[in-house]
């Protein structure tokens, strides 16, 4: 698999599932736009790309900012020269809490970055594509896009949101070569999981029929798939990664 001279914007690339991926596809040859609200990540994750002998710039950009989204994607397009895939990984969680107690400005800010903040970007990403007559792309919904997420309320709405946007545009944009797909994982071994003492992430692997909790590396090899010529007639797709744990 290879992506050399394909250029890339990867968001929420500062850290976690969005910086593993940008670092794998920019060993595979992409060059990266790494997007992120945090400054100082998205440019640690370029450091890390161009330290791997990689290519890849930081813009920051807050996807639940229609004005910064369309800024970063023309960015992008200047420093690329087009745009031939993209990642919408920029997401937030929220503590669970009843339905009843849940604030509402959670519920907006989950839904303002993990659904509108999705959808911004792909609307922006796809008018450049359109143009172009190709394009792939991979958006970041969870295995509580597929399913429920107990006390999760406003992440789950919006991770199921994600879905349902995804199948939507896949169909309208199938037939001017352009692919969008979803990846769905499950418990992942983020930073902010790895730092809940072992006893707990003991528990949580526990849970999972494969007995393990998933890597960021692992999530990424899977977007790289699915943006490949490898996936070329896969599209609308919700790729569940858990484990095992959905059916369990």
């Amino acid at each position: 698999m290879t992506f050399s001279g394909a250029g890339v914007v990867v968001t929420g690339a500062g850290s976690g599932i969005g910086r593993a991926t940008a670092v794998h596809l920019a060993s595979l040859g992409a060059e990266v736009v790494v997007a992120d609200l945090d400054t100082g990540g998205g440019e640690e994750t370029v450091e890390t790309i161009r330290a791997e002998g990689g290519t890849a710039t930081f813009v920051h950009a807050d996807v639940a900012d229609p004005d910064s989204v369309d800024e970063l994607i023309e960015r992008a397009v200047r420093h690329l020269g087009g745009l031939d895939l993209a990642v919408n990984n920029a997401g937030i969680g929220h503590a669970p809490s009843d339905l009843h107690e849940l604030e509402i400005e959670t519920w907006d800010q989950v839904l303002g970055v993990d659904l509108r903040g999705t959808f911004l970007c792909l609307r922006a990403e796809l008018k450049v594509m359109v143009d172009a007559g190709h394009g792939s792309v991979v958006n970041m919904a969870s295995n509580a896009g597929l399913k429920n997420a107990p006390g999760m309320a406003a992440y789950t709405a919006a991770k199921h949101g994600v879905i349902g946007l995804t199948k939507n545009a896949a169909l309208q944009y199938a037939r001017r070569n352009i692919r969008i797909n979803a990846i769905c994982p499950g418990t992942v071994l983020t930073a902010g999981l790895a730092a809940f003492p072992e006893e707990n992430q003991r528990e949580w692997a526990e849970l999972i029929p494969m007995g393990r909790i998933a890597s960021t590396e692992e999530i990424a090899q899977a977007v790289a798939y699915l943006l490949s010529d490898q996936a070329a007639f896969i599209t609308g797709i919700g790729l569940l990664i858990d484990g095992g744990l959905m059916y369990d």
